[in-house]
């Protein structure tokens, strides 16, 4: 009798802790529902914080949104930051699956402190670099001839290649037949160039598949060619320049640029910072070029890189294109208003919405993904309704 009782109670003991393990692994990714509104820590970076009922945003849908993205329903936010009237009034971090530039970090627990690939963002800083070296007179204008820096690959400077400027690298209009949305690693041209032992001679070696200036091409070797005309003019490579003459003056501490297989810093899509700071480099821009007080970009400059320069095919949705920043139309109450973006796979959004002085920064772990219900739709259709 004993002997059975003693069985019995091994045999509850032993499904006990089957139930346990499988209950714990079945929430093992599973994020808590539960979310209370709260402000923003106040923290010594020179960023204010304040409240949303206080800012004319809707608390309700604020909350609502929220619990969609804890219940993964616009899946694997990782954070959001809505900035309005200067202040930082809703901050919230997410875990989820992440990556860094590639490398699988399973599921992963994201803070204030953390890191984030930022991936085509990085481009909108190189943008932010070029403007600056023109203030430092380290290059004449926008309008200079690309090849001009380059005399060591004279022999790609073709006729047709003469009439690229600097100003066709920011608007992504070169001409040069370019790749980026093929799915083979060996046919896409980004890749490609990623894993060169000398990408700017693949670049600039790139055949013209339409006159220069007149038609937008999605272009990452644009961009790494910008960072290459840093390192000429200043002697610096885009991570110890941007550094120096962009992070350092925000009073962005922290921050990694991944570097392709050549050596050089991805300048297209290898930045890591945190959500605040993409927040101080989005506030550069709401501002006129001003942070705490201080010019640290040509307001001109900031004028111009918001300003649609070329439009985009339709199939890249309504608006156009600045100085590598995306300038997106949307509709709100019946009415155009234009968003000033900065874009990166899997979803890295940042929004300046100037009428409302307003912006949003959103980090995400979807990369190479096409989602309807992403990042961009969270925005459009959750954040936008929330602007009483």
């Amino acid at each position: 009798m004993k002997i059975v009782k003693r069985a019995y109670i091994l045999k509850s003991v032993f499904y006990a802790a089957l139930l346990f393990v499988l209950f714990s692994c079945s929430n093992k990714h599973r994020r808590i529902s539960f979310y209370a509104y709260s402000t923003p820590r106040p923290l010594n970076d020179d960023i204010p914080v304040g409240t949303v009922n206080r800012c004319g945003l809707d608390s309700q849908k604020i909350n609502k949104l929220t619990r969609l993205i804890l219940a993964d329903s616009i899946p694997n936010i990782h954070s959001l930051l809505i900035e309005k009237d200067g202040k930082l009034i809703y901050e919230q971090y997410f875990a989820g699956k992440d990556e860094i530039w590639g490398k699988d970090l399973g599921y992963a627990e994201h803070s204030v402190n953390d890191l984030h690939d930022v991936r085509s963002i990085s481009k909108s800083i190189v943008s932010a670099c070029i403007g600056i070296a023109i203030n430092q007179h380290l290059i004449k204008d926008i309008n200079q001839p690309v090849f001009s820096f380059f005399p060591e690959y004279s022999q790609y400077n073709t006729s047709e290649k003469k009439n690229i400027t600097i100003r066709q690298l920011l608007t992504m209009s070169s001409g040069l037949s370019w790749d980026e949305g093929n799915n083979d690693e060996l046919k896409n041209c980004e890749s490609i160039m990623e894993h060169s032992s000398n990408p700017l001679a693949f670049i600039l070696s790139r055949p013209i598949a339409v006159t220069p200036g007149t038609t937008w091409n999605y272009n990452s070797g644009g961009t790494q060619l910008l960072a290459a005309i840093i390192k000429k003019v200043s002697g610096e490579d885009i991570n110890n320049y941007a550094t120096k003459n962009l992070f350092t003056p925000l009073g962005i501490t922290s921050h990694v640029w991944i570097k392709m297989d050549g050596g050089d810093p991805a300048a297209a899509s290898g930045l890591r910072l945190r959500s605040r700071d993409l927040l101080k480099f989005a506030m550069l821009y709401a501002n006129h070029g001003i942070y705490n007080q201080k010019q640290i970009l040509p307001s001109k400059w900031v004028d111009s890189s918001s300003t649609i320069a070329i439009k985009r095919p339709e199939e890249e949705g309504p608006g156009g294109y600045g100085y590598q920043f995306w300038i997106d139309s949307i509709k709100v109450n019946r009415k155009g208003l234009e968003a000033v973006a900065a874009k990166g796979n899997g979803g890295q959004r940042i929004f300046v919405l100037n009428p409302y002085h307003m912006i949003v920064i959103i980090t995400v772990g979807n990369y190479g993904k096409s989602l309807r219900n992403d990042s961009q739709a969270l925005f459009i259709h959750y954040i936008i309704p929330a602007i009483q």
